[in-house]
């Protein structure tokens, strides 16, 4: 759409648990804490991301802003007192008796919490009790998808507690970002894993250009785990030391994998790289975005991928690419025909005529500020999204089979059949340039088929409007988009 856009991600390092697993491993903390941070660093390449930075919070910048970020608290949010709870190492969270399972197992790694006691700095959160439903109320603060905004405004109703900000020394092995003024505490490993989104930006650096261009965060993504710290901790923390507040926290949920939650002991967890190994990049992305809503949890299973990978892929975008592509070098000698001079405006009798001209509103319509796509995705509703593009998919092949192109050629209907494949093109010019963000190979694949040259230059401006080919340009070779086999089990 052509705004100007910063993607950080990152790994947060500075867990207590990240301390046991390295003993467990025999390695050093910094070096264990490396080697998993370049798995996910992977994922860039493995799945054509396009992540501006990844940060990890182990690093000196990481520190010092952490630091600072703590110095700018306001002093009566902060005091300290000795405290006795419920802990999990595994979510790195104090947990009320209440929110436990039977036997006060963690709901979340179902292994039994930690009776903790020590003298912490606490954070006073009591104090935006009322800020804290101003905010949420007024959407000051969005916090998507609905059900998780009403979920933080439950917790904040029962009355926010104030929460532990540091560990000591001893207990955290010394491993984290030091507390200023105090040697004796390691800062909650949630306090400074928040403020990476600020450090990565040079927040307490000289040089804090970032800083200034690209806070607050236009949108958080996080999973719905950690909805509390995201939601509340970490804009608490903002309020205290005088900084902006992210607009948005997107809040998803889980990928369960054949009706099951993915569990080493059931050996069902999905590896990215086997799972691109096995069926492609793009169809992978493809399923990911598609089928798993984008607010809630969604299943894997390998029946599922099949099934999509077939429907949708190589017989439904594919089949209709090729099918396009191979009639414009039949009937129209290779070249894209012209826009065509027609009526829109007046509705047709003739099923053969009707089938174009609906087909020509509807491309016409696709507006980048207006269009039904856009709105889905300023909504942050990437599956509902890509169902409207396989929409015109299955539109497009509705009009093939209307039609039927190779009947009216032989019927002398050449300017017909023209008109036909013109707005096929543009239909499939407005799926490439939409499909851009989720299948970008798949996407400058059809660009270079169809000569669309803006989307190969990522033109943002070429989506306002009809796209125009100058002189009837001939197409280029088309690469096959899926194969019809399916992907090797």
């Amino acid at each position: 759409m052509g705004y100007d856009t910063y993607f950080l991600s990152g790994s947060d390092d500075n867990a207590l648990k990240n301390v046991q697993s390295a003993e467990k491993a025999g390695m050093d903390t910094k070096q264990f804490v490396d080697q998993n941070a370049e798995e996910f660093i992977k994922l860039k390449k493995l799945l054509n991301l396009t992540t501006d930075q990844f940060i990890q919070t182990s690093t000196e910048k990481h520190f010092k802003g952490s630091q600072k970020i703590w110095s700018s608290f306001k002093k009566e949010d902060l005091y300290k007192k000795n405290y006795k709870g419920l802990y999990c190492v595994g979510c790195e969270q104090f947990y009320r008796e209440s929110e436990l399972q039977e036997g006060n197992i963690c709901p979340t790694h179902k292994k039994p919490v930690d009776i903790v006691e020590e003298e912490n700095w606490f954070f006073k959160l009591s104090n935006y009790q009322e800020k804290f439903e101003q905010l949420l109320n007024s959407d000051e603060l969005q916090v998507l998808p609905e059900i998780r905004k009403n979920e933080t405004l439950a917790l904040v109703k029962s009355g926010l507690e104030d929460f532990s900000i540091s560990r000591s020394v001893q207990r955290s092995k010394g491993w984290g970002v030091p507390v200023p003024g105090d040697s004796s505490q390691i800062m909650y490993v949630w306090v400074d894993a928040l403020s990476n989104y600020i450090t990565a930006l040079g927040y307490g650096e000289k040089n804090d250009s970032l800083f200034k261009k690209y806070w607050p965060a236009d949108m958080h993504v996080i999973g719905k785990d950690i909805n509390r710290f995201h939601t509340i901790y970490w804009p608490a923390m903002l309020l205290s030391a005088g900084l902006d507040l992210p607009k948005t926290v997107f809040i998803h949920g889980f990928i369960t994998v054949n009706g099951e939650k993915m569990s080493k002991s059931l050996g069902n967890v999905l590896s990215p790289n086997d799972v691109v190994q096995k069926y492609g990049l793009e169809p992978v992305r493809y399923y990911f975005l598609k089928e798993i809503p984008t607010f809630s949890d969604g299943d894997f299973s390998d029946s599922r991928m099949k099934e999509i990978y077939s429907s949708d892929l190589a017989n439904g975008l594919g089949n209709l690419v090729s099918r396009t592509h191979a009639m414009i070098i039949k009937y129209n000698n290779g070249k894209i025909p012209e826009l065509p001079k027609a009526n829109l405006s007046i509705q047709s009798e003739n099923p053969v005529d009707e089938a174009i001209r609906q087909i020509a509103i509807r491309a016409i319509q696709n507006d980048p500020q207006t269009s039904e796509y856009s709105k889905l995705i300023g909504q942050r509703e990437l599956s509902k999204a890509l169902e409207h593009v396989w929409n015109q998919v299955k539109q497009s092949d509705q009009l093939i089979n209307t039609t039927e192109p190779w009947k009216l050629i032989k019927e002398g209907q050449a300017q017909k059949v023209s008109e036909i494949l013109f707005w096929l093109s543009q239909t499939i010019h407005n799926i490439a340039w939409e499909i851009y963000p989720f299948l970008p190979e798949t996407s400058l694949k059809i660009a270079k088929a169809f000569n669309i040259q803006k989307l190969l230059l990522e033109d943002p401006n070429m989506f306002h409007g009809i796209h125009e080919w100058e002189d009837q340009v001939e197409i280029g070779i088309l690469e096959q988009l899926f194969p019809r086999n399916e992907p090797t089990t």
